[in-house]
């Protein structure tokens, strides 16, 4: 009798309510198998489906998450916010007479103005990119952040550069903001460090970018943001140990100067941000494109008019040897500027159109002048928006790897590329025939040793204009 008893106080052993255990598919990022847009209920989905049980996918970020197994390839998904591109913010335009805006809550407020594609689909509303570097490595950004416009419609894009990298930025229209935070500094100032996380928290961005190759320093500074995506480059070496902890997707370059990639430096994080999707193929990378404000036109004719020329009328030398910052060299062609006295023996055969020289620093103006001669016109030039526009009027370029080559190349005019070595000329200006650049290098790898017969030769073609005059 005891036992009996014993035996019907015994719970009863609960029947399994899954036959299986489902697979434990989870996104760091955002949720990309949604099962309730789907007609079949979850249930159904959990219980009926014929699969294997915790069946293992690669994982996207073995740092990030050791549960996620990646997309789970049997899961069949609905259309709606899980297609195509994103559309346009629905959101009505912000008041300009209200200092808070129009409807801009902050996260977890209003979810009725935030669309579901944000969490299905990975919709990016606002989108920060951190850039590395000054004005040459600012400005072969540009191609990128089209890539970002056109890949997501709609987007709200940010910058934050360097305050010379900073200037660059005058030139594109696809920036809304542009912040003035040196990101390569080792030892940032704690003030200035905190409060720039708390204004790009308080912006509830969906994605940052960064082109600074990251530690566990500068992960935990894009991980302090809130952004939902954290993009950025790692060390190539032991330095990035713990940042992929930190981060949603890591590139590793081939060497620590990610300049040294030339024109193409941001290939690896291009083409993860044009990469195809459901309904969306694989986006182009745009050509470089610069923008010129009227404003901006009008106080560059005005300099270069008291120098003493005309639109249309003279050829821009950029690259004169100085130790200023505003050279706008960049950081993988440090062999990239000429002495006054080189300029002078290239200039020598030039007529019918004048050579302006530009200068990056008041200091150089005496040098010029003793060399060439006081009636040489001479534009002293600090911003890559006023050297865009100063050969937006001129009838071509002759400059050595400065910021100028790629600006001409932006606004088509002709350009004669000077170079240290071929293989330079080929990295950052690739197919030069269609972008009207003729490169011209060095034979024994240093930018002195140039010939200047060939220049000579070179410069002929800046002639042509004038016959029709």
């Amino acid at each position: 009798m005891a036992s009996a008893t014993s035996a019907c106080l015994l719970p009863k052993p609960v029947a399994p309510k899954f036959p299986c255990s489902p697979t434990i598919v989870a996104s760091a990022t955002h949720l990309t198998n949604a099962p309730f847009l789907n007609n079949a209920s979850l249930s159904d989905q959990l219980c009926h489906a014929p699969r294997p049980c915790f069946r293992r996918y690669a994982k996207k970020n073995g740092w990030l998450d050791p549960f996620d197994f990646g997309d789970d390839p049997e899961m069949e998904y609905g259309s709606m916010y899980s297609e195509g591109k994103q559309d346009e913010d629905p959101r009505p335009p912000e008041s300009p007479d209200n200092p808070y805006g129009f409807l801009k809550f902050p996260m977890g407020y209003g979810v009725e103005v935030a669309s579901l594609g944000l969490k299905i689909r990975g919709d990016v509303r606002r989108c920060c990119c951190v850039i590395s570097g000054g004005v040459y490595e600012n400005l072969l950004f540009f191609p990128t952040i089209q890539l970002i416009k056109a890949r997501y419609p709609g987007v709200q894009v940010d910058v934050l550069a360097s305050p010379r990298g900073k200037q660059t930025y005058e030139l594109n229209k696809n920036v809304r903001w542009a912040d003035a935070y040196d990101a390569d500094e080792d030892f940032p100032d704690p003030a200035e460090y905190t409060d720039m996380i708390g204004i790009l928290k308080n912006r509830y961005y969906d994605m940052i970018l960064s082109t600074k190759l990251a530690g566990l320093g500068h992960a935990s500074f894009l991980f302090m943001t809130t952004a939902r995506d954290r993009v950025s480059y790692v060390y190539p070496n032991v330095n990035s140990a713990g940042a992929g902890l930190l981060l949603s997707q890591t590139f590793t370059p081939d060497c620590v100067n990610l300049s040294d990639g030339g024109y193409h430096m941001y290939h690896q994080m291009t083409d993860w941000l044009g990469r195809p999707a459901r309904g969306v193929p694989r986006e182009p990378l745009p050509p470089l494109k610069v923008s010129i404000s009227r404003k901006l036109k009008e106080y560059v004719m005005e300099k270069y008019t008291k120098a003493g020329v005309e639109k249309g009328k003279y050829v821009v030398i950029h690259g004169i040897q100085s130790d200023s910052k505003a050279s706008m060299q960049s950081r993988g062609d440090t062999d990239s500027l000429l002495p006054i006295q080189t300029w002078a023996e290239i200039t020598s055969t030039i007529s019918g159109v004048k050579p302006v020289f530009v200068i990056p620093h008041e200091k150089v103006r005496e040098d010029v002048e003793d060399i060439i001669g006081e009636e040489a016109s001479i534009v002293f030039i600090s911003t890559p928006g006023q050297l865009a526009a100063l050969i937006n009027d001129s009838v071509g370029v002759i400059a050595t790897n400065t910021a100028a080559v790629q600006l001409s190349n932006a606004r088509e005019k002709p350009c004669i590329a000077l170079f240290s070595s071929e293989e330079k000329g080929k990295l950052f200006v690739p197919d030069a025939d269609v972008k009207k650049c003729k490169i011209i290098s060095s034979k024994t790898g240093v930018l002195a040793d140039i010939d200047i017969e060939t220049i000579k030769a070179a410069v002929q073609i800046f002639e042509r204009p004038l016959a029709l005059v």
